[in-house]
């Protein structure tokens, strides 16, 4: 065991690495906000992180290998971060957090509606999610179902709500 660890619990050394609340709210704003860079996972969040903080986590996320950052073709000093294997199989924990929240925290309906949806559709939408992520992510091809992608439908039903309220 390395000496930084404080012990072999599988529920300690992902804390270690996934313990703060940033690191979390990083990944969720990957799997559904589509946030790559820098300069949207700053801007494009409603928690407003910092700079630093953010720059600290996203390095720390790249050491523990669940994200990739390469460098953005467009830009010099731009980067693309990307989700793992390992990140993408956070899915279905970030999923559940979704759900116990929206079950017994008071969420906003507009925020709240992808737990909702998600926590309907368990395990055999989150495995079709966690496909698309993995196509946009490390470029895996998928088999297309017909329809709409579990992105579309979740950012459909996070629209709706939205329009809803302005009216």
């Amino acid at each position: 065991m390395d000496d930084a660890q404080r012990s072999g619990c599988p529920i300690n050394l992902t804390l270690e690495i996934l313990g703060d609340k940033w690191s979390l709210l990083i990944i969720r704003d990957m799997m559904f906000g589509n946030r790559r860079h820098f300069r949207e996972l700053l801007t494009k969040s409603d928690e407003k992180i910092s700079s630093n903080i953010l720059s600290d986590r996203l390095k720390t996320l790249v050491e523990e290998g669940i994200l990739t950052r390469v460098d953005d073709p467009t830009h010099k000093q731009k980067g693309i971060y990307s989700l793992t294997e390992q990140g993408i199989e956070l899915l279905p924990i970030l999923a559940q957090m979704a759900a116990w929240g929206f079950k017994y925290l008071p969420v906003s309906e507009e925020l709240g509606i992808r737990a909702e949806l998600l926590a309907d559709g368990g395990p055999k939408m989150w495995n079709e999610f966690m496909d698309e992520l993995r196509e946009v992510h490390l470029g895996t091809r998928r088999r297309r179902k017909s329809g709409p992608s579990v992105g579309e439908r979740l950012q459909k039903a996070y629209e709706a709500v939205v329009a809803k309220r302005k009216k």
